[in-house]
């Protein structure tokens, strides 16, 4: 097995004579002293086995010259064209930057961003997709978006490959009808919270895992009659009957000014039903969840991204309210 350790510089040297028809030309166009030129061209004929050069008074190429001038002329192109790749993505000039976000920050924060940053990256296709938060945390690592923006869970997002920062907490409160039976409190007691099936989102989605791990916390039984993966989708069947849901503060913005619906939130353990057969004092209803945004440390050094992600910080602290604990400060832009 024959290894090949020619550098790049020698091949740069080998189309600079070849083009000139002279070391010394070769030498003065690159730079470099004539014997440099020669000391690259005579180490590239020992890797390659054969002369590639006539040195008469015109330098000429050999056949085995013109066999190798092509190859040679190709390397060098093609490094030339990754440097001008990776300069551009550094000057920020990339075709397009993909976020996957989950569902009520897309539909309830997202928007500013969007607007600012297309409007101070113009030339770059922005493309966000809606995702549950394990699937958005998915295709972050296999490096099919460029940021994340999840409901956190620590078993997944703790990684050195990650770059993760909280943006908000939020409380988890009850969709209902605006008629159903529990719409009469205005904090809904667990023990009755309960009683009432419910529909959460798919397997996948992180508020059906924190719905679930809470209720078995509590030794209830989670009774889910439904699956959906739409905000759209979850208001237009609360609409028609007993069902109930329990969401995150900012999947029922929408929500909170439709007169169909109802919102409520969720009584604290001391104002509980002391009756309950799950001692409901002893049950924390005070549910959160954390909402972060995440990438990779690599990505971070490509200014869209960068400025992207600095707009997150920048404009969901701004829309939140008392609801929405915002744990970030502020950041100055980028651009």
């Amino acid at each position: 097995m024959i290894i090949v350790f020619m550098r790049l510089e020698q091949l740069q040297s080998f189309l600079s004579v070849a083009e000139t028809g002279s070391f010394q030309q070769a030498a003065r166009k690159s730079g470099l002293t004539q014997s440099t030129i020669s000391r690259q061209i005579q180490g590239l004929e020992e890797e390659l086995g054969l002369p590639l050069f006539h040195r008469t008074t015109q330098v000429k190429l050999t056949i085995g010259g013109e066999r190798f001038w092509p190859y040679a002329r190709k390397i060098c192109q093609a490094w030339d064209s990754a440097k001008e790749e990776l300069a551009s993505l550094l000057m920020g000039k990339q075709p397009e930057l993909c976020v996957a976000v989950i569902h009520s920050v897309c539909s309830s924060y997202l928007p500013p961003v969007l607007q600012k940053f297309c409007y101070a990256y113009p030339e770059v296709q922005l493309r966000v997709t809606s995702l549950g938060s394990d699937r958005a945390l998915k295709v972050l690592k296999d490096g099919l978006v460029d940021i994340a923006i999840i409901m956190n869970n620590r078993s997944f997002t703790v990684s050195g490959e990650l770059l993760v920062d909280v943006l908000y907490q939020e409380s988890i409160q009850v969709l209902m009808a605006s008629n159903h039976p529990l719409a009469q409190y205005s904090q809904i007691p667990w023990d009755e919270l309960i009683r009432y099936p419910q529909v959460v989102f798919k397997d996948g989605y992180g508020m059906q895992r924190l719905v679930q791990e809470n209720f078995t916390k509590a030794g209830a039984k989670l009774n889910a009659v439904l699956e959906l993966n739409t905000l759209d989708g979850f208001r237009g069947v609360i609409r028609q009957g007993e069902l109930i849901a329990l969401l995150p503060y900012s999947a029922l913005v929408e929500a909170k000014t439709d007169p169909t619906l109802a919102v409520r939130e969720l009584a604290s353990p001391s104002k509980s039903s002391a009756s309950s057969e799950l001692m409901a004092e002893d049950v924390n209803t005070n549910w959160t969840r954390e909402v972060v945004i995440v990438t990779t440390p690599d990505r971070m050094q490509i200014p869209p991204i960068a400025y992207f992600w600095q707009l997150v910080h920048d404009c969901i602290p701004n829309q939140s309210n008392g609801s929405i604990h915002a744990l970030n400060p502020q950041m100055p832009l980028l651009k």
